[in-house]
Protein backbone atom coordinates (compact mmCIF):
# COMPACT_ATOMS: atom_id res chain seq x y z
CA UNK A 1 0.00 0.00 0.00
CA UNK A 2 1.20 3.61 -0.54
CA UNK A 3 -0.07 6.66 1.16
CA UNK A 4 0.68 9.94 2.33
CA UNK A 5 3.48 10.70 4.76
CA UNK A 6 1.78 11.07 8.02
CA UNK A 7 0.40 14.95 8.92
CA UNK A 8 0.25 17.00 12.00
CA UNK A 9 -3.84 17.28 12.94
CA UNK A 10 -5.53 18.22 15.17
CA UNK A 11 -5.47 20.70 17.95
CA UNK A 12 -1.60 20.22 19.59
CA UNK A 13 -0.92 19.12 15.44
CA UNK A 14 0.50 15.46 16.44
CA UNK A 15 1.65 13.56 13.26
CA UNK A 16 -1.34 10.96 12.57
CA UNK A 17 -1.23 8.85 9.58
CA UNK A 18 -3.82 8.35 7.14
CA UNK A 19 -7.03 5.98 6.72
CA UNK A 20 -5.07 3.98 3.91
CA UNK A 21 -2.02 3.69 6.41
CA UNK A 22 -4.40 2.31 9.40
CA UNK A 23 -5.99 0.08 7.19
CA UNK A 24 -3.27 -1.22 5.54
CA UNK A 25 -1.85 -2.47 9.16
CA UNK A 26 -4.70 -3.62 10.62
CA UNK A 27 -4.91 -5.86 7.71
CA UNK A 28 -0.75 -6.28 8.15
CA UNK A 29 0.39 -5.03 4.76
CA UNK A 30 3.18 -3.17 4.18
CA UNK A 31 3.30 0.72 4.08
CA UNK A 32 4.99 2.75 1.02
CA UNK A 33 4.87 6.91 2.30
CA UNK A 34 6.89 8.85 -0.16
CA UNK A 35 7.31 12.42 0.45
CA UNK A 36 7.36 12.49 -3.85
CA UNK A 37 6.84 9.57 -5.84
CA UNK A 38 9.06 11.32 -8.37
CA UNK A 39 12.17 9.77 -6.06
CA UNK A 40 14.08 7.58 -7.37
CA UNK A 41 14.22 5.05 -4.50
CA UNK A 42 10.84 4.98 -4.53
CA UNK A 43 10.82 4.06 -8.24
CA UNK A 44 13.23 1.63 -7.63
CA UNK A 45 11.08 -0.25 -4.58
CA UNK A 46 7.82 -0.24 -6.77
CA UNK A 47 9.61 -1.57 -9.72
CA UNK A 48 10.86 -4.79 -7.81
CA UNK A 49 7.60 -5.53 -6.63
CA UNK A 50 6.92 -6.16 -10.23
CA UNK A 51 3.28 -5.31 -9.95
CA UNK A 52 0.54 -5.93 -12.72
CA UNK A 53 -1.73 -3.05 -11.62
CA UNK A 54 -1.58 0.34 -10.03
CA UNK A 55 -4.09 1.73 -9.01
CA UNK A 56 -4.87 5.16 -7.09
CA UNK A 57 -7.70 6.90 -6.06
CA UNK A 58 -7.65 10.08 -4.52
CA UNK A 59 -3.33 9.93 -3.85
CA UNK A 60 -3.01 13.51 -4.14
CA UNK A 61 -0.04 13.85 -6.74
CA UNK A 62 0.92 13.06 -10.14
CA UNK A 63 2.02 10.48 -11.01
CA UNK A 64 5.37 10.52 -13.11
CA UNK A 65 5.78 8.42 -16.73
CA UNK A 66 8.52 6.18 -15.11
CA UNK A 67 5.85 4.95 -12.39
CA UNK A 68 3.41 4.71 -15.07
CA UNK A 69 5.57 2.55 -17.39
CA UNK A 70 6.03 -0.03 -14.34
CA UNK A 71 3.08 -2.10 -14.34
CA UNK A 72 2.93 -5.44 -16.28
CA UNK A 73 -1.43 -4.50 -17.32
CA UNK A 74 -1.86 -1.16 -16.73
CA UNK A 75 -1.98 1.62 -14.46
CA UNK A 76 -5.50 2.69 -12.96
CA UNK A 77 -6.62 5.62 -11.51
CA UNK A 78 -10.76 5.94 -9.90
CA UNK A 79 -11.58 9.73 -10.69
CA UNK A 80 -14.82 11.19 -8.87
CA UNK A 81 -16.52 12.91 -12.20
CA UNK A 82 -17.42 11.61 -15.34
CA UNK A 83 -14.42 12.81 -17.33
CA UNK A 84 -13.95 14.36 -19.27
CA UNK A 85 -15.98 16.80 -16.99
CA UNK A 86 -14.04 18.01 -14.02
CA UNK A 87 -10.71 16.88 -14.69
CA UNK A 88 -8.68 17.58 -11.50
CA UNK A 89 -8.15 17.60 -7.24
CA UNK A 90 -11.35 18.49 -6.45
CA UNK A 91 -13.99 17.29 -8.69
CA UNK A 92 -16.95 16.74 -6.31
CA UNK A 93 -16.73 20.60 -4.79
CA UNK A 94 -16.72 21.39 -7.77
CA UNK A 95 -19.76 19.63 -8.84
CA UNK A 96 -21.61 20.90 -6.14
CA UNK A 97 -20.58 24.56 -6.18
CA UNK A 98 -21.62 24.57 -9.74
CA UNK A 99 -24.93 23.19 -8.86
CA UNK A 100 -24.49 19.80 -10.88
CA UNK A 101 -27.71 17.28 -10.38
CA UNK A 102 -25.53 14.24 -11.18
CA UNK A 103 -21.78 13.20 -11.23
CA UNK A 104 -20.12 9.59 -10.83
CA UNK A 105 -17.05 7.26 -11.13
CA UNK A 106 -14.85 7.23 -13.61
CA UNK A 107 -12.76 4.08 -13.89
CA UNK A 108 -9.35 5.07 -16.73
CA UNK A 109 -6.23 3.92 -17.42
CA UNK A 110 -3.42 6.78 -16.15
CA UNK A 111 -0.99 8.33 -18.40
CA UNK A 112 1.16 11.60 -17.92
CA UNK A 113 -1.89 13.85 -18.34
CA UNK A 114 -4.12 15.39 -15.59
CA UNK A 115 -6.66 12.84 -15.58
CA UNK A 116 -6.48 12.52 -19.51
CA UNK A 117 -6.19 8.88 -19.74
CA UNK A 118 -8.77 6.87 -21.79
CA UNK A 119 -12.15 5.46 -19.93
CA UNK A 120 -12.16 1.69 -19.02
CA UNK A 121 -15.83 2.39 -17.13
CA UNK A 122 -18.16 5.30 -15.88
CA UNK A 123 -20.88 4.91 -13.51
CA UNK A 124 -23.25 8.15 -12.72
CA UNK A 125 -24.44 8.83 -9.35
CA UNK A 126 -27.25 11.58 -8.81
CA UNK A 127 -26.66 14.32 -6.13
CA UNK A 128 -29.47 15.44 -4.03
CA UNK A 129 -30.85 18.87 -3.82
CA UNK A 130 -29.18 20.06 -0.19
CA UNK A 131 -26.17 17.23 -0.32
CA UNK A 132 -23.06 18.45 0.90
CA UNK A 133 -19.72 17.24 0.12
CA UNK A 134 -19.09 15.10 3.49
CA UNK A 135 -22.35 13.02 2.18
CA UNK A 136 -21.42 12.92 -1.34
CA UNK A 137 -18.27 11.67 -0.57
CA UNK A 138 -19.31 8.70 1.26
CA UNK A 139 -21.38 7.70 -1.41
CA UNK A 140 -18.98 8.04 -4.23
CA UNK A 141 -16.55 6.58 -1.96
CA UNK A 142 -18.77 3.30 -1.84
CA UNK A 143 -19.64 3.00 -5.17
CA UNK A 144 -15.79 3.99 -6.61
CA UNK A 145 -15.37 0.76 -4.76
CA UNK A 146 -17.78 -0.92 -6.31
CA UNK A 147 -17.25 0.45 -9.73
CA UNK A 148 -13.30 -0.73 -9.42
CA UNK A 149 -14.20 -4.36 -8.17
CA UNK A 150 -16.77 -4.59 -11.43
CA UNK A 151 -13.70 -2.70 -13.64
CA UNK A 152 -11.40 -5.55 -12.42
CA UNK A 153 -13.36 -8.73 -13.16
CA UNK A 154 -14.29 -7.06 -16.50
CA UNK A 155 -10.24 -6.74 -17.10
CA UNK A 156 -9.63 -10.45 -16.16
CA UNK A 157 -11.72 -11.59 -18.50
CA UNK A 158 -10.66 -10.00 -20.90
CA UNK A 159 -13.96 -7.62 -21.55
CA UNK A 160 -12.64 -4.15 -20.53
CA UNK A 161 -11.77 -1.60 -23.72
CA UNK A 162 -10.06 1.37 -23.24
CA UNK A 163 -11.80 4.30 -24.63
CA UNK A 164 -10.31 7.64 -26.11
CA UNK A 165 -12.28 10.89 -23.60
CA UNK A 166 -14.01 12.98 -26.13
CA UNK A 167 -12.66 16.27 -27.21
CA UNK A 168 -15.63 18.11 -26.01
CA UNK A 169 -17.38 18.32 -22.53
CA UNK A 170 -14.15 19.07 -20.96
CA UNK A 171 -14.36 21.28 -17.35
CA UNK A 172 -11.39 21.51 -14.78
CA UNK A 173 -11.68 20.88 -11.06
CA UNK A 174 -8.62 22.57 -9.48
CA UNK A 175 -7.56 22.48 -5.41
CA UNK A 176 -9.59 24.83 -3.59
CA UNK A 177 -7.43 27.32 -2.51
CA UNK A 178 -8.05 29.64 0.84
CA UNK A 179 -9.09 32.11 -1.11
CA UNK A 180 -11.94 30.64 -2.14
CA UNK A 181 -13.59 29.66 0.91
CA UNK A 182 -14.43 33.20 1.84
CA UNK A 183 -18.06 33.77 1.68
CA UNK A 184 -19.71 36.61 -0.39
CA UNK A 185 -22.31 37.75 0.93
CA UNK A 186 -23.52 39.52 -2.52
CA UNK A 187 -23.99 36.61 -4.39
CA UNK A 188 -26.94 35.04 -4.90
CA UNK A 189 -28.14 33.06 -2.03
CA UNK A 190 -28.35 29.41 -4.17
CA UNK A 191 -24.60 30.06 -4.73
CA UNK A 192 -23.63 31.03 -1.32
CA UNK A 193 -25.66 27.64 -0.22
CA UNK A 194 -24.05 25.65 -2.39
CA UNK A 195 -20.45 26.98 -1.79
CA UNK A 196 -21.08 25.93 2.32
CA UNK A 197 -22.24 22.75 1.33
CA UNK A 198 -19.38 22.08 -1.31
CA UNK A 199 -16.85 23.13 1.87
CA UNK A 200 -18.22 20.58 4.08
CA UNK A 201 -16.77 18.99 6.30
CA UNK A 202 -13.32 20.82 5.38
CA UNK A 203 -11.91 23.40 4.94
CA UNK A 204 -15.34 25.14 5.57
CA UNK A 205 -16.59 28.19 4.11
CA UNK A 206 -15.84 31.20 6.31
CA UNK A 207 -16.39 34.34 7.03
CA UNK A 208 -15.64 37.55 9.75
CA UNK A 209 -17.89 38.90 12.45
CA UNK A 210 -16.90 41.58 14.66
CA UNK A 211 -13.25 40.08 14.14
CA UNK A 212 -13.57 36.84 14.56
CA UNK A 213 -13.77 33.98 11.67
CA UNK A 214 -16.51 31.44 11.52
CA UNK A 215 -16.57 28.47 9.81
CA UNK A 216 -19.94 28.04 8.29
CA UNK A 217 -22.40 24.98 7.80
CA UNK A 218 -25.81 24.23 7.05
CA UNK A 219 -26.93 26.42 5.17
CA UNK A 220 -30.58 26.96 3.64
CA UNK A 221 -31.66 29.97 1.25
CA UNK A 222 -34.60 32.23 2.92
CA UNK A 223 -38.05 31.74 0.78
CA UNK A 224 -39.16 34.73 -0.91
CA UNK A 225 -37.37 38.35 -0.94
CA UNK A 226 -36.67 40.56 1.98
CA UNK A 227 -39.50 43.12 3.03
CA UNK A 228 -36.25 45.84 3.22
CA UNK A 229 -33.45 45.29 1.78
CA UNK A 230 -29.89 45.95 3.79
CA UNK A 231 -26.25 45.37 2.98
CA UNK A 232 -25.32 42.09 2.15
CA UNK A 233 -23.81 39.95 5.18
CA UNK A 234 -26.01 41.62 7.46
CA UNK A 235 -26.76 39.24 10.42
CA UNK A 236 -30.51 39.68 10.47
CA UNK A 237 -31.31 37.34 13.34
CA UNK A 238 -29.56 35.12 15.87
CA UNK A 239 -31.47 32.36 17.44
CA UNK A 240 -32.51 28.77 18.02
CA UNK A 241 -32.94 28.73 14.39
CA UNK A 242 -29.71 29.64 13.96
CA UNK A 243 -28.05 32.54 12.23
CA UNK A 244 -30.10 34.63 9.24
CA UNK A 245 -27.78 36.70 6.72
CA UNK A 246 -28.70 38.98 4.12
CA UNK A 247 -27.00 38.04 1.09
CA UNK A 248 -27.55 39.02 -2.74
CA UNK A 249 -26.89 41.44 -5.07
CA UNK A 250 -28.89 44.43 -3.57
CA UNK A 251 -29.09 42.26 0.22
CA UNK A 252 -32.52 41.61 -0.81
CA UNK A 253 -32.35 38.09 0.00
CA UNK A 254 -31.52 35.86 3.33
CA UNK A 255 -29.62 32.83 4.13
CA UNK A 256 -30.09 30.86 7.16
CA UNK A 257 -26.41 29.30 8.76
CA UNK A 258 -27.47 26.37 11.13
CA UNK A 259 -24.03 24.90 12.75
CA UNK A 260 -20.62 27.04 13.26
CA UNK A 261 -17.61 26.59 13.89
CA UNK A 262 -15.37 28.91 15.89
CA UNK A 263 -11.81 28.94 16.21
CA UNK A 264 -10.70 26.67 19.50
CA UNK A 265 -14.36 25.40 19.56
CA UNK A 266 -15.72 22.46 17.75
CA UNK A 267 -18.60 22.62 15.54
CA UNK A 268 -21.72 22.83 17.19
CA UNK A 269 -25.10 24.30 16.19
CA UNK A 270 -25.87 27.84 16.62
CA UNK A 271 -28.16 27.46 19.34
CA UNK A 272 -25.77 25.56 21.33
CA UNK A 273 -22.97 28.11 20.12
CA UNK A 274 -25.68 30.69 20.95
CA UNK A 275 -25.71 29.94 25.09
CA UNK A 276 -22.56 30.86 25.68
CA UNK A 277 -21.91 33.67 22.94
CA UNK A 278 -23.14 36.80 21.86
CA UNK A 279 -23.80 37.73 18.03
CA UNK A 280 -25.09 40.86 17.72
CA UNK A 281 -28.11 41.51 15.05
CA UNK A 282 -27.35 44.15 12.88
CA UNK A 283 -23.94 43.73 12.60
CA UNK A 284 -22.44 42.49 9.38
CA UNK A 285 -20.29 39.62 8.67
CA UNK A 286 -16.63 41.08 6.55
CA UNK A 287 -14.90 39.10 3.73
CA UNK A 288 -11.45 40.72 2.67
CA UNK A 289 -10.85 41.31 -0.55
CA UNK A 290 -10.57 38.21 -2.49
CA UNK A 291 -11.72 37.34 -6.00
CA UNK A 292 -15.33 37.26 -6.68
CA UNK A 293 -16.40 33.47 -7.03
CA UNK A 294 -19.29 34.43 -9.54
CA UNK A 295 -17.48 33.14 -12.50
CA UNK A 296 -17.45 29.69 -11.08
CA UNK A 297 -20.69 29.27 -9.69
Amino acid sequence: MVTQPDKPRGRGKALKPSPVKLAAFAHHLPVLQPVRVREPGFLQEIASLQPDLIITAAFGQILPQALLDIPKIMPINVHGSLLPRYRGAAPIQWALINGETSTGITIMRMDAGMDTGPILLQRSLEIGPDETFSELYMRMADLGASVLIEALKLLSDGLLQPQKQPSDGVSLAPPITPQMTWIHWNNPPEAICRLIRALDAKPGACSTLEGTTFRLFRPMPLSGPLATPVAPGTLLAADERGLLVACGPKGMNAVWVQEILAPGKRRMKVADYLRGNAMAVGSVFFTPGQKMLEDNV
